[in-house]
């Protein structure tokens, strides 16, 4: 018996600064299932570390982060700036390393530009490892990355 190829399917190519609700998912969703064949699976988990205002519970920064793919992705790190110089940003950024680790983590890796945090990163032991020049204008995106100590 012979097979028989598939229709034909008609397209519609369409260039947008607004697409629809769901066009996301819709369009990424194939691209996941890929992935996962090819990378098994994801497991996504969302990771964050927050400091809150102690008598209103108002959230003034943190980490914000998650873990897959047994790395920790730090996506943002932010204190306000009467809270820097006093050691918060390296303990908020422990604890995101000691949950990754308690997850299964071997590393981290997060990017900043250079007019944020490289070297506040350098001195807890990260390292980079590629760096966009000009971007934004003027500046460079660096990407660094730590290894995880797993005996902890």
């Amino acid at each position: 018996m012979a097979h028989k190829p598939p229709p034909a399917i008609t397209v519609t190519i369409t260039l947008t600064d607004s697409p629809q609700p769901g066009a996301y998912e819709a369009m990424t969703g194939g691209l996941l299932r890929y992935n996962e064949a090819h990378a098994g699976a994801r497991n996504y988990q969302a990771l964050a570390v927050l400091v809150s205002e102690a008598k209103t519970g108002r959230i003034l920064g943190g980490v914000w982060a998650g873990t897959s793919f047994q790395y920790l992705h730090i996506d943002a790190l932010y204190l306000p700036e009467r809270l820097r110089g006093k050691g918060l940003g390296r303990d908020l950024v422990t604890m995101a390393e000691n949950e990754a680790q308690r997850r299964g983590c071997h590393a981290v890796w997060l990017d900043t530009f250079s007019f944020q945090a490289r070297g506040f990163y350098e001195k807890l032991g990260y390292s980079v490892f590629g760096m966009l020049e000009d971007y934004p204008p003027g500046h460079q995106r660096y990407f660094l990355r730590k290894s995880l100590d797993l005996a902890k």
